[in-house]
């Protein structure tokens, strides 16, 4: 009887097991967990007060876990030592290691972190509050943080409060830590809770240290220059009950209470003048070294060789000497000795912020070096003739004499664009290594009239890349034309020189173009850029707006264009950025809401008020690279099986 009872406990035991397999959704047609976890109780209570206990549970219905919790779950005000919060069972743990403030209301945001551990349903955005003191602040301020230069939404960025009291001023940012604070989600939105009413400054930062200061020039901040008082009222929500995807149930009218502000707009920037490192140095080949430094400078790095003579570099820098390349012209040093050591001395941000001069010695040898080149070109060789000495043997005539290729290296010359020209259109000529000379009685330009190829005046310049040249010419529309440099006529520093060269390319005709005229209203209009863009959110032409603020663009290739201008304030032909220690904010920029479709053949007149639109619905979604986060929901498993065995059933 014993060993009966057993067997009826073990099998029941058995139906239970299978039971709760079934809850979570097996595949043999139990029930999907689609309901998301729920708060039973939490220790000190949600939004409690006199609590000074810096150790929080919260209890859920059921097992739970934290996703992305480093980068969605925020504690306000900030804590400088972060807080351990950790899920554990049914459970979220946090511990405080920061001294509590008096009397001030605590929130730990978590967004919508928290899902359930089996299915993955979320809860939906949730926030834990407490205070110190005998009263709860629950007053919200909300906003939206954009990069100044191109409005992209910005993730990730703090955004902070300090309160406009008699201890505010203007260093503060640098000084103090928010009082409150939230971060931005994938679409650039914030919402800071548990704010005091008060009126209060709001500002964002880039922590790159984590002090919650703006400490380093190198940390993206925005500020708002003018003051805000929070206030609140009641007001109603429009929610949309579905009844399936595609159709709408019910449309309910849900009271809430709306906090305000809850349209700041921060613009996000980069101050000028970053601090000035070099980040690295790389030698490709034995020909050349670059050097990559983290901010422009006004002059170049001084170099003193070591084993060799620096005479021998030409250098080839960035319009900001950001970026600098030096291309070692002394070939017998380079066929000889694989490492070049030099004394460099460049002007470097010490941990004062202040420029001053620094030297270090520095040895480069190269990722590819001469030996191996030199191997590598002797095998090309002797393939070349392997491969000749066979054409001869199955040849029944004798070859023509062929000189090896790979036994001598030209100076290669790229044109572009090649084949078909623009009116407003010039064709460059681009080398690999920077070009010493070029000969242009050794160059022809001709025009084909006829059958006949006429020569046409050109002018051959070099550009300020120094391995590039502009062929410059008055092109005729539907024309055809013929450039010709003979061998040798363009020489490299490296003393390899061009093999004859012959392009052919033709103007294209104005049909085949569109035009766009800009009229952009807004005041002061002669300071105003107007940008032409593309759908990757690159300037493909760029115009200033005349004193009517109009900017006419000719000879555009039929697509979609965009539009952004900026007013040019301090009128030195480029867009700025702000400074916070002078209070300047960057100059203003604003895009066209909507794509502008250029067609052959037409005229498109385009009227622009860009201060009657709302900043946030400026840029178009299409040529914005920081798309929203995606929303977490319900999988609806349930009704997806649903659906699918009616259609095996057949309705």
């Amino acid at each position: 009887m014993k060993s009966v009872k057993s067997k009826h406990i073990f099998a029941g035991f058995a139906l239970l097991l299978m039971a709760a397999c079934a809850s979570i959704g097996a595949p043999d047609g139990g029930i999907y967990d689609e309901i998301p976890p729920k708060v039973v109780s939490s220790s000190p209570a949600d939004r409690s007060t006199g609590s000074n206990d810096r150790k929080i549970r919260i209890r859920f219905d059921e097992f739970i876990k934290l996703e992305n919790a480093n980068e969605k779950v925020i504690v306000s005000p900030p804590q400088l030592e972060p807080a351990n919060i950790r899920a554990d069972g049914k459970s979220v743990k946090i511990t405080l290691y920061d001294t509590l403030q008096e009397n001030t209301t605590y929130t730990i945001d978590f967004s919508d972190a928290i899902v359930d551990n089996n299915e993955g349903n979320p809860m939906g955005h949730y926030t834990y509050s407490f205070s110190t003191g005998e009263e709860i602040d629950t007053m919200e301020v909300s906003g939206t943080v954009l990069a100044a230069e191109n409005l992209e939404p910005v993730k990730g960025i703090l955004v902070g409060l300090y309160p406009c009291d008699s201890l505010f001023n203007d260093s503060v940012f640098r000084t103090q830590a928010f009082s409150r604070v939230s971060r931005t989600n994938g679409s650039g939105k914030f919402c800071i809770k548990g704010v005091k009413p008060g009126t209060y400054r709001a500002f964002a930062l880039e922590d790159k240290d984590g002090n919650f200061l703006f400490s380093q020039k190198s940390e993206r901040i925005a500020f708002l220059t003018d003051s805000f008082t929070t206030s609140c009222h009641r007001d109603v929500r429009m929610d949309t009950v579905w009844r399936d995807s595609s159709e709408i149930d019910t449309i309910l009218a849900v009271p809430i209470v709306r906090y305000l502000p809850d349209d700041l707009v921060l613009n996000a920037f980069l101050e000028a003048g970053q601090d000035q490192h070099l980040l690295k140095l790389e030698r490709p080949d034995p020909d050349m070294m670059k050097l990559f430094f983290t901010a422009p400078a006004d002059s170049l790095p001084i170099i003193r060789g070591l084993n060799f003579d620096e005479k021998c570099l030409v250098v080839d820098a960035s319009l900001h000497n950001d970026t600098i390349i030096y291309w070692v012209t002394d070939t017998a040093f380079t066929h000889s000795e694989d490492t070049i050591k030099f004394e460099l001395t460049f002007m470097e941000t010490d941990s004062l912020g202040i420029l001053q001069p620094h030297t270090e010695v520095q040895e480069l040898a190269p990722k590819l070096t001469w030996q191996k080149i030199y191997k590598e070109q002797q095998k090309k060789i002797q393939e070349w003739n392997k491969q000749r000495e066979k054409r001869v043997k199955k040849s029944k005539e004798p070859l023509p004499p062929e000189e090896n290729p790979f036994e001598k290296t030209f100076l290669d010359l790229s044109a572009k664009p090649s084949g078909g020209l623009d009116p407003n259109q010039n064709v460059h000529y681009i080398a690999k290594q920077p070009i010493a000379s070029a000969d242009t009685t050794r160059m022809h330009l001709y025009i084909k009239k006829d059958t006949a190829w006429l020569p046409e005046p050109f002018l051959f310049l070099p550009d300020r890349d120094l391995k590039s040249y502009t062929l410059y010419a008055e092109w005729e529309q539907k024309r055809q034309y013929r450039f010709t440099i003979d061998s040798a006529a363009v020489v490299g520093i490296m003393g390899e020189h061009c093999k004859p060269i012959k392009n052919e390319f033709s103007v294209r005709g104005e049909e085949a173009f569109g035009a766009l005229f800009v009229h952009v209203i807004m005041p002061d209009t002669n300071r105003i850029f107007v940008q032409l863009l593309n759908k990757s959110d690159k300037t493909v032409a760029e115009l200033p707006a005349d004193k009517d603020g109009r900017a006419d663009f000719f000879f555009l290739k039929p697509n979609n264009y965009y539009l952004r201008c900026y007013v040019d304030l301090n009128a030195n032909g480029v867009w700025d950025t702000g400074e916070y220690d002078s209070g300047l904010q960057p100059e203003p920029v604003y895009y066209f809401p909507q794509p502008i479709q250029v067609k052959a053949k037409w005229d498109i007149e385009q009227d622009w008020a860009p201060l009657e639109i709302p900043r946030l619905s400026q840029k178009p979604l299409e040529i914005t690279k920081q798309k929203p986060d995606k929303e977490k929901d319900i999988k609806q498993r349930n009704k997806e099986r649903e659906r699918q065995k009616r259609e095996e059933k057949g309705y």
